[in-house]
Order: C-alpha cells, then structure tokens, then sequence
C-alpha cells in the first residue's frame, strides 16, 4: 500500500485537483508539499494537528515539507469559516507567534540536513509593490469567481472588508512564489480552502504555464457535525503550558464513542491492520479504544513519558479522587465576594461550565461534588479556608474535574 492508499484508508482526503498526479507524486516521494498556518495565536492547537500528522506521514513517505509560516497573511487574517474579521496583530505579536510554532512543529517534522523547510511568507509578501500586484496578478483573478468561495459568500451578509477579500490572491500567490524558489508541486490545506488552493494552481498555470496540485484535508468533526479540538474554557493547545499534558490527555480520552474509532483511524500512527479489528469493538471496550487514543496522541504531541504521567494520573483520580497532575484553576481573594464563593460560581470561574443557569442544572441533576461528596444545593457556599493549602477537587459529571487553590 503507498502513501496515497493509506491516506485513503484513514479516511484523510476530502478533494482533489488530479488524483493520478498526485498518487503519482506522493508515492514516489517526489512531492514537494506546503501547507501553511496563520500566526493567530502562539501556540498551535488540535486544528493544527492533523495537518501536522499529515506532514509527519509524508515527510516518512520520502517527500519533503514545507511549513509556510504566515507573517505576511497574518497581517490581513483568514475569513474561512469565520463570521467576523479577525482582530489585528501588531507586528511584534505576528513574529512572537511564529518563533513559537517552529518549536512546536519541530516535534512533528525533521528540518536536519535540508529534509524539511521552515519559511516565511512575510518575506515576500511584506515588500511587494501594490501597482505591481494589480498589474501582474490582478488580471488572472476574476471578481465574478472569488465570490462565488464558500468562505466569501458565507461573509457576505454580514459584511465582508476590502482586507479579507484580498486573501485568496495572497494565498495564491504563496504556492506561486514558493512553486518557483522551492519546486512546490502541491499545496494541502483543510477542505474548507479548496477555493483559495484553485486560485493557486490557476496562478501559476496562467503566469507559467505549469501544472500544481492541490489536495484537501477532511476536516476533524465530531458526529454532530461539530469541529473537535474545543472545551468550554477554549481550545485545545499544543502548549504545555496552555493545556496541560493532563488536560490534553483528558479531552481525548472523553471523546465519543461514535468519534473514538474515527479519531485512531485519522490521528494515529497505529497499523491500520489493528485499527481495523478495533472497528468491532463496542460497550466497555471503547473505553480501552480512548485510553488508546489519549496515549498515542499526548506521546505524539508531549513525549512518550508525560503521556504515562498523565495515565497514570488519570487512573488515580478515578480510583482515588485526587491526583497531582490534574487541571488547576487558581483563584484569589478579588474572585471572593466577602471571603465566601458560591457552588455556581466556582464551576464557571473553573470552566467546568458555560453560564450559572448550566451550573444551576449540574448541581440539581447531582452531578457536581467536591472532595467526593456530592452538592445539591444551589446556595452551597466555600469560604476562603475552605481551600486549605491543597485546594479542594471540583468535579462535574464523572470525567470533568478541576484542582481548586486561592492564593
């Protein structure tokens, strides 16, 4: 089986420019690939992480990656899939941003010796001369076309700015500049970016008349349709310091069951041999399916031995209620109103739940305790010494649990 066919198999391609090109390519290790992440944040998160993996099973394939740091699109920001414009970054911001994603991808991608390359779009895209950019570029994009993309139309009623509009030509324009400087053969990105890749293969066909692939990522939905990688205090990051190894193990050992088997297939390096006889697996068994899961994903992203504190973690406090690597939420004295915190406002300040009216259903239902015993009452109250040194072990539901301290 090559590359593509196991691709294939976990279910990871979504659209395709040319399939024979680019089985043809990837199988052979004569593709020279990018895919590129925005400088949004500093870290990378779970929606980063199948790109990753994707570039890691390539890279063992005998291609060569290239991951597009976006200084330069950073500065105008993507509208697929979102609603809104993003806020703007001040250029310190941006480069903060990108410093931090090399280290992190340097743990999914070899960069020794010329085997993968690290570049920066800003490096082009920050000196080009508007005029210029009109006159060359403009004219191979038509308007009529570019509103037609899913990720413009779905703008339109709210307002879609000039900036925005602007960014399918910028991405275009990085498959065309790095199909030049680099060989670039082929662009893959999440399918939510299928417009913005065609406009980069049709740039570089109608400015050089040469053929460039593009392939699609399918993207990481839950079975309600919904993307993965988000809790209710936010997403789910790469960081260690953002979301513990703990944590991380924690959100993929509490995936569904319906996207347990889906989420092996896609993420993990496992045989597909194994996987397929886990495809029978149900009831208790599942549950053995997420301890895998959570374990071969935190190995991936933290290490093989925080992966076996975290665990190992998780078995103590199921079997003990307490354990030291567990989330911590940390208070002060201003959270306090008189010395004294409610039940319902400690479950949201620890992101254990949304709004005081979910809280309020929590603690009715009976699922909410603390130290191990349960709390019923709407008005249950801590006072600051409550806390002790220790803190106290707030639990929702029975995988959902935070370490509480005030300081």
């Amino acid at each position: 089986m090559g590359i593509y066919e196991e691709l294939q198999a976990r279910g990871l391609i979504a659209q395709v420019t040319d399939e024979e090109r680019i089985r043809d390519l990837v199988n052979n290790g004569k593709a020279t690939f990018y895919i590129g992440f925005d400088p949004t944040a500093d870290s990378l998160h779970v929606g980063h992480f199948m790109a990753l993996c994707l570039m890691k099973r390539l890279q063992e394939a005998g291609n060569k990656p290239i991951a597009l740091i976006g200084g330069g699109t950073g500065y105008i920001g993507d509208p697929s899939g979102r609603t809104d414009m993003r806020s703007m970054m001040t250029p310190e911001q941006i480069q903060h941003n990108c410093d931090c994603f090399k280290k992190q991808m340097s743990r999914f991608i070899d960069f020794s010796d010329g085997k993968a390359l690290m570049v920066n779009n800003a490096d082009w895209l920050l000196g080009l001369n508007y005029i210029e950019v009109l006159r060359e570029i403009g004219p191979h994009f038509s308007v009529n076309r570019m509103l037609t993309a899913e990720c413009y139309k779905q703008r339109m009623e709210k307002g879609l700015s000039f900036l925005e509009f602007n960014y399918m030509i910028m991405q275009a324009y990085d498959f065309y500049e790095l199909f030049q400087k680099y060989g670039c053969n082929l662009e893959f990105g999440g399918d939510d970016q299928w417009s913005n890749m065609l406009a980069g293969t049709e740039l570089i066909r109608r400015k050089l008349g040469k053929d460039a692939s593009a392939m699609t990522i399918t993207l990481l939905l839950n079975s309600e349709g919904k993307k993965m990688g988000k809790t209710q205090s936010g997403a789910v990051w790469l960081d260690p310091n953002k979301t513990s190894p703990f944590e991380f193990y924690q959100y993929w050992r509490n995936v569904g069951d319906a996207d347990v088997l889906k989420c092996i297939r896609m993420l993990t390096f496992l045989p597909l041999e194994e996987i397929d006889a886990m495809d029978k697996w149900e009831g208790a068994e599942l549950n053995k399916a997420k301890e895998i899961l959570a374990f071969e994903l935190t190995s991936l992203v933290h290490g093989e031995e925080e992966a076996k504190k975290a665990q190992e973690a998780a078995k103590a406090l199921f079997s003990t209620g307490a354990a030291a690597d567990m989330p911590k939420t940390e208070l002060t004295e201003a959270d306090l109103t008189d010395g004294n915190i409610d039940i319902m406002t400690l479950l949201v300040k620890c992101g254990l739940t949304a709004s005081k009216s979910e809280a309020r259903r929590a603690v009715q239902q009976g699922g909410v305790s603390v130290d191990g015993e349960k709390i019923t009452d709407i008005a249950h109250t801590f006072a600051g010494e409550d806390f002790g040194g220790e803190g106290i072990v707030l639990k929702k539901g029975k995988k959902n649990f935070r370490k509480v301290i005030v300081k």
